[in-house]
């Protein structure tokens, strides 16, 4: 075999960490030209989306895993560190490579620097293949009837269900053949990745597993344990209702064709799930409106997506923002929320409703912030999910909730940990209050307080903002729009 016959197929790992169900690798495998894996950490082109901290701590152990991997199925993993728009003309003159596979990405700078690649190296005489590996459905493919983008949830999930064409997942190829050439690359250590002075995300080590195969286990515990209750279960805080997924599907260790079809799966061997299945199914649902609401419009995660907001008079409230982030708001269902973030990586979905609700609604500091703390604080920190998500409760993005909607957060708490289990949890300082006061600690007596060692303005904050007062306000303020 020559040179050229020798060089390889290059495919482009980006948010497809796995080797399961990867429509690149298996198109690259088809070529029956030896494969070369490359991850390239491009912070240049995502500008000021580069990954946040959390979201690094994910990627250095989901590549060590997916290495792992490879490296048993006799694949090469190259890592290195550059705009892509560099690295990979560089790389395929390094290798002779004549082809470049890649499963698509959806952010609008992945969208500019991925049509700029696929032209720059075309005209170097490489060709490049891009597919679907982390939707169900291209958000170019769901339309309205008139051929407009969907702007409201449901008749959007309504027409995805009825289009019968959602992505199955794909059977791994069976022919893996890993190409044998020396080149220079990176190591985890050069990337830095990890925190280490101070290491903030030890707690984050017993609680996930990031990569392929701790994917498959996460998605087999949630359908054999907690899907049957998902509808009610999902809004108790205290409990893990939820599938914890969002990690895994963001850095596609797995996909979700894969979560899609393994509960459809689960409902052909037990059909009394159907509701929860659907239920479940709507929130990956959510996902891909997120994404086609990003994609159709580019500035989703930068500006409101509803005009009128432009004009809201939002205020600079450093030390309300500040005890926001710590956990010190003198409300305990947002405090406990802030401090499961900063502990774990992740927040239940319903504290990050009330969290937010309480950053743009008490205190009137607008969203862009929020979102740009729990970009670099989550895990599962997705731009489309994150954008979308805090224009929802803003009321600033499409199919949002009206921004006159606005969370208590005492009775979100009384609702939702009705028993004080995760406030108990995550604000140890509170632990030993009466279920009748966990949420509302200012309201119990001086006795109750000191029996349960809490001085509030000392153990304790009080209250930074009355919720009244600060509902009035905020409606106040969205009456001037």
């Amino acid at each position: 075999m020559g040179e050229v016959d020798a060089a390889p197929a290059i495919v482009w790992l980006r948010q497809d960490l796995r080797l399961r169900d990867n429509p690149a690798l298996n198109a690259a495998a088809a070529t029956k030209r030896p494969l070369l894996l490359v991850y390239l950490l491009d912070d240049e082109s995502a500008g000021r989306w580069r990954m946040g901290g959390a979201a690094r701590w994910w990627l250095h152990k989901s590549l060590e895993a997916l290495s792992a991997d490879a490296a048993k199925a006799g694949l090469p993993l190259l890592l290195r560190r550059g705009k892509a728009n560099a690295e990979l003309p560089k790389l395929c003159a390094e290798t002779r490579a004549r082809a470049v596979f890649w499963n698509r990405c959806y952010e609008p700078f992945a969208v500019q620097r991925d049509t700029a690649l696929k032209a720059a190296l075309s005209k170097l005489g490489v060709e490049t293949h891009s597919a679907n590996g982390a939707l169900l459905f291209e958000p170019w493919t769901i339309r309205t009837k008139s051929g407009e983008p969907f702007k409201v949830f449901t008749p959007f999930w309504r027409a995805c269900m009825q289009s019968g064409a959602a992505r199955a997942p794909e059977p791994r190829a069976r022919r893996l053949l890993g190409w044998s050439g020396a080149l220079a690359g990176d190591t985890f250590k050069q990337w830095r990745l990890l925190p280490t002075r101070p290491n903030w995300a030890k707690g984050f080590e017993p609680l996930w597993r990031p990569g392929e195969d701790g994917a498959r286990k996460a998605l087999a515990v949630f359908l054999e344990n907690t899907l049957a209750a998902y509808p009610e279960a999902r809004d108790q805080m205290a409990i893990g209702g939820t599938s914890r997924l969002s990690p895994h599907l963001h850095f596609g260790e797995i996909s979700p064709a894969q979560v899609f079809a393994a509960v459809e799966s689960s409902v052909e061997s037990k059909p009394a799930l159907r509701r929860a299945a659907d239920k479940f199914l709507s929130e990956l649902g959510w996902r891909e409106f997120s994404t086609h609401l990003l994609f159709h419009w580019p500035t989703l995660a930068e500006e409101n997506w509803r005009a009128e907001f432009n004009a809201f008079p939002w205020l600079d409230d450093e030390a309300g923002f500040v005890a926001w982030t710590r956990g010190q708001t003198g409300y305990p269902i947002v405090d406990a929320a802030m401090r499961e973030l900063w502990a774990t990586g992740y927040m239940h979905n319903r504290a990050r409703m009330v969290a937010a609700s309480f950053l743009i609604k008490h205190l009137l500091i607008d969203w862009r912030r929020g979102e740009q703390w729990f970009w670099d604080t989550l895990l599962d920190a997705d731009l489309a999910n994150n954008a979308a998500s805090w224009q929802w409760v803003a009321g600033s993005g499409a199919d949002a909730s009206p921004y006159f909607r606005i969370f208590n957060p005492v009775t979100q708490g009384q609702r939702y940990d009705a028993d004080g289990g995760y406030v108990r949890r995550w604000v140890p300082e509170l632990a030993r209050l009466p279920d009748k006061h966990i949420h509302a600690p200012w309201t119990a007596d001086a006795a109750i307080l000191k029996a349960a060692g809490v001085e509030l303005g000392g153990v304790y904050p009080r209250p930074i903002v009355d919720h009244a007062e600060a509902r009035a306000r905020a409606l106040a303020a969205f009456a001037e729009l």
